[in-house]
C-alpha cells in the first residue's frame, strides 16, 4: 500500500499512463518510504507500445506494478478485520471479473450463498 506524499508520488490525473504518471527515483526516496504503485490495469496510453514504455519507465524509476485486484488486496491487508469483507467480496462478486467469478462460485455452490447478480432465464 502506498501512502500519499507529494515527495513519493503524483496522483493519476487522466488515464493516459505514457504522459500523465511521473515518480521519482529510488535514490530520491528516504529508505523508510513506501514504493510509489501504478496500477497498470486502470491506465493505457496512446498505443500498446506507449503503455509498455511508459510502464517501464515508471518500472525503471522505482514504481511498483499492480493490478486493480492486487490493490484491492492490498487495502483490506488483514483478513483476521472482517468489517470490511462482506462489502469488498460484494464488490469483485459483480465486478471482479475472472477473479469475482471464482469468488460467486465458492459462495453459491460450497457456502450455498444466493447469487450476487440475477440471472437471464
Amino acid at each position: 500500500m502506498v501512502e500519499h506524499s507529494p515527495e513519493l508520488s503524483t496522483p493519476l490525473p487522466s488515464s493516459t499512463a505514457n504522459i500523465a504518471i511521473r515518480v521519482p527515483s529510488a535514490a530520491s526516496r528516504p529508505q523508510a518510504a513506501l514504493l510509489p504503485a501504478v496500477v497498470m490495469s486502470t491506465c493505457a496510453g496512446t498505443s500498446p507500445a506507449a503503455h509498455d514504455a511508459a510502464l517501464s519507465r515508471m518500472t525503471q524509476a522505482g514504481a511498483v506494478r499492480m493490478t486493480t485486484v492486487g490493490t484491492v488486496l492490498e487495502f483490506q491487508r488483514d483478513w483476521a478485520h472482517r468489517e470490511h469483507y462482506n462489502d469488498l467480496m460484494t464488490l469483485f462478486r459483480e465486478h471482479g471479473g475472472a477473479y469475482g467469478i471464482g469468488i460467486e462460485y465458492a459462495y453459491t455452490m460450497v457456502h450455498k450463498a444466493p447469487a450476487a447478480r440475477k440471472t437471464l432465464k
